[in-house]
């Protein structure tokens, strides 16, 4: 009989420079952590805009976690000060919308803190899946380990996609 578990999907946005180098250090060391994460690199945290988050959600995420340089060791200066700012706004906008906040995170891992990042993802993924699924799309947002993921909302638009677009 088929295991018909809730499987959430993670979207991650990180920074070139350190937390995807994090992410590929853990990968490097054979480091395990759950495969539910979509990595999406970005040149700097600092660049990453509200919309992409928003929209992360909009599309069928779970979770979104976001990474970046450590403060004061940004690559492009002061830029992942930018990001915490925009992390906080965010979370006060998700919990408006009726989301959760748990479901966004913000994680500092530097390239050589590959565990760090490992252990985060996994207990991202522990804490999102006792969540469950993120409903405001109905019950055709449900997935379980054997459907698979899918980031088509079919047609159907959300509070959060109408404020992602």
């Amino acid at each position: 009989m088929a295991d018909k578990t809730f499987e959430p999907l993670i979207i991650g946005f990180t920074c070139n420079w350190c937390s995807y180098r994090a992410a590929d250090s853990a990968g490097l060391g054979r480091m395990k952590y759950p495969p539910n994460i979509r990595l999406i690199r970005l040149m700097c945290s600092g660049r990453l805009d509200t919309t992409f988050v928003l929209r992360a959600f909009a599309n069928g995420a779970d979770g979104v976690l976001i990474s970046g340089c450590h403060p004061g060791d940004c690559h492009y200066v002061e830029q992942n000060y930018k990001t915490q700012s925009r992390f906080l706004l965010l979370r006060r906008l998700l919990a408006q919308m009726g989301i959760e906040p748990q479901r966004l995170k913000l994680l500092w891992a530097s390239a050589a803190e590959g565990a760090i990042f490992a252990d985060e993802v996994t207990k991202m993924t522990e804490e999102i899946r006792a969540l469950g699924p993120l409903n405001w799309r109905g019950d055709e947002g449900r997935r379980t380990k054997d459907e698979g993921h899918s980031l088509a909302v079919g047609g159907r638009r959300s509070a959060v996609a109408e404020v992602a677009a």
